[in-house]
């Protein structure tokens, strides 16, 4: 890159110093750099986010992983099985007082979710949803223990059987690119869900993130 590092950290500042992201119209402005250029340094740390982040199992005995799906970007119209007008689906699973990860799915069909589930959650994990079909019979695989509160008659808690840690991201996620980025199309959705990740991720440490961005420069992320 021709672009000065001092740049590439203060754009990397903004974004661990801002809660719901940084637009490239921002990054353009406060950098003094085409629009171009910053929308390519912000796709960019967002990747690298994502790699800093990883994609470690979640959940194992004795543990919770609440899951859900939510329709993402866009503007909503219409229902079904894949998209919702043209929102994108994703499917988020996060582990009770730990990570969270989420995957962009083409639909929300069980055979969708249950590949991801069986990929992401160790097995005997104990897994809280809500009442979608699409989730009735994970109970019956790698030892999951299945239970779910019902939102349709307006049950969100029931014990401590709840998927709030997941909806609270997936507010954090909303006003990301509702607030900020206005639209996000399917093709880029991973990068900004995955940065949305890397903060929930750091919650209790939000002082981190820039020294972990920063730390792991360079270095081959396949080691």
């Amino acid at each position: 890159t021709r672009t000065p590092l001092q740049l590439w950290f203060y754009a990397i500042f903004l974004f661990t110093t801002t809660r719901n992201g940084v637009a490239a119209k921002e990054l353009e402005r406060q950098l003094g750099v085409t629009y171009k250029t910053a929308w390519r340094m912000a796709d960019q740390i967002r990747k690298h986010m994502a790699e800093v982040d990883g994609d470690e199992p979640l959940g194992g005995p004795f543990k919770t992983v609440e899951i859900d799906e939510a329709y993402v970007g866009g503007v909503a119209e219409g229902m079904g099985t894949g998209y919702k007008g043209n929102k994108t689906p994703v499917l988020g699973m996060v582990e009770r007082g730990g990570r969270v990860m989420t995957k962009v799915v083409p639909n929300r069909k069980r055979v969708t979710l249950e590949k991801h589930i069986f990929e992401n959650v160790k097995p005997h994990s104990e897994i809280h949803t809500d009442e979608y079909t699409g989730y009735s019979d994970i109970g019956y695989f790698k030892g999951f223990w299945h239970k779910t509160v019902n939102h349709s008659d307006g049950e969100y808690v029931s014990g401590n059987v709840t998927t709030n840690t997941i909806e609270s991201f997936w507010a954090q996620l909303k006003r990301s690119i509702n607030g900020t980025h206005i639209h996000v199309s399917r093709k880029h959705l991973w990068k900004y869900a995955k940065e949305a990740e890397f903060r929930f991720n750091r919650r209790d440490c939000p002082a981190t993130m820039f020294s972990d961005l920063i730390s792991d420069f360079g270095q081959d992320s396949s080691k």
